[in-house]
């Protein structure tokens, strides 16, 4: 196969891409399966999708990776290059829709998911449904075509408002959500569709699992992203203040990009059916305004102060509710992870791969 960069000019990227494929993980089992991957744009879904093609080129795999988008024209963009290379199938269609695929699909990560915090409030119903109908098309695909193994992204924000008496919060901490906030339509989603999976191991014993994420960014994150972690990069990158629409009190838990997918092929390949595993770096907690601070100090040099500008309407920007929290990633290490970047350096490598794509400040 030939030696292409799964990356354009992102030397950090590719740095991570070939970390995962080095990684001490039971490849051989992918060996000639087809993988499918939703939401193959984002940011997660594209991680692993190079990642898969990486692993395909350094070991021979045989794989045929099934990127599956609705947006041909954005996956040309995300993917470049890569899309010519033979292993990858590019796959159009929409999770929700039935999903009917000539050929056989042997491992499925399901990463199709609403993410965007205004569409939360904006369009609550629409998020509701993608969330619910597009993973009962996924696990019905799953149970018809006897896949090997799925999982399914899921999210910290399933945990609810955690009891802040908990110094740790494991995998059956569950907390409280509100139903009657719109804004529960994702992370109420998001539990609905963790029962969905257990639901189809016990009744149609689909080798589903589900890896709920800490917030996961680093190398491989576009430059054009919005969120909040990448606003802090490029505010202080461009020397200007750092904005806090809330008070910042909420505690954030984070994973570096190439850490969360290495944690998600562990579930896949080692994970217990039908179980739930958390995917955090437990030494990144902080609470959102010392994170600010963090960043304004390091990559602002010190010229750079953090501001707030508390709305009277929070709901405008569809933030989560406060949490403090403290992610525990035990389960999934007694898997044989370990993440390798803390905050500090998720950022270093999140801001030389904005530079590597020309974030121009």
């Amino acid at each position: 196969m030939e030696n292409m960069l799964e990356s354009v000019q992102d030397t950090i990227l590719q740095e991570d891409l070939e970390a995962i494929a080095n990684g001490n993980l039971p490849f051989e089992k992918l060996e000639n399966k087809s993988f499918l991957v939703t939401g193959a744009t984002g940011l997660v879904g594209s991680m692993l999708v190079k990642a898969l093609a990486c692993c395909n080129r350094k070991k021979n795999l045989g794989m045929t990776i099934l990127p599956m988008v609705r947006n041909e024209e954005k996956a040309k963009t995300v993917f470049g290059d890569l899309l010519a290379r033979k292993d990858i199938e590019l796959v159009k269609a929409d999770i929700m829709q039935p999903i009917s695929l000539e050929k056989k699909v042997d491992y499925i990560v399901h990463c199709a998911s609403v993410t965007t915090s205004k569409i939360f409030v904006t369009q609550p119903v629409e998020t509701i449904k993608t969330s619910i109908d597009g993973t009962t098309n996924l696990l019905n695909l799953a149970k018809d075509c006897g896949v090997e193994s799925m999982v399914y992204i899921s999210s910290m924000e399933a945990f609810g408002i955690t009891d802040p008496a908990l110094k740790e919060v494991k995998e059956d901490d569950l907390g409280y959500i509100d139903v009657m906030n719109v804004r529960s339509c994702y992370s109420e989603g998001k539990r609905m569709c963790e029962l969905l999976c257990a639901s189809y191991k016990h009744e149609y014993e689909v080798p589903v699992k589900v890896a709920r994420l800490a917030q996961t960014f680093g190398a491989g994150v576009s430059k054009d992203e919005g969120r909040v972690f990448a606003q802090f990069a490029k505010s202080a990158l461009g020397k200007k203040d750092i904005v806090l629409h809330t008070k910042g009190e909420s505690t954030g838990n984070y994973c570096y990009t190439a850490d969360a997918v290495l944690g998600i092929l562990t579930v896949l390949l080692k994970g217990n059916d039908g179980e739930v595993y958390t995917i955090a770096n437990p030494n990144t907690t902080i609470q959102i305004k010392d994170m600010a601070k963090m960043v304004a100090d390091t990559i602002g040099n010190g010229d750079v102060k953090v501001v707030f500008d508390i709305p009277e309407d929070q709901l405008t920007y569809g933030y989560a509710p406060d949490v403090a929290m403290h992610l525990n990633a035990d389960k999934l290490k007694g898997l044989g992870w370990e993440p390798r970047y803390d905050l500090p350096d998720m950022y270093k490598r999140l801001v030389d791969s904005f530079i590597a794509q020309g974030l121009e400040v």
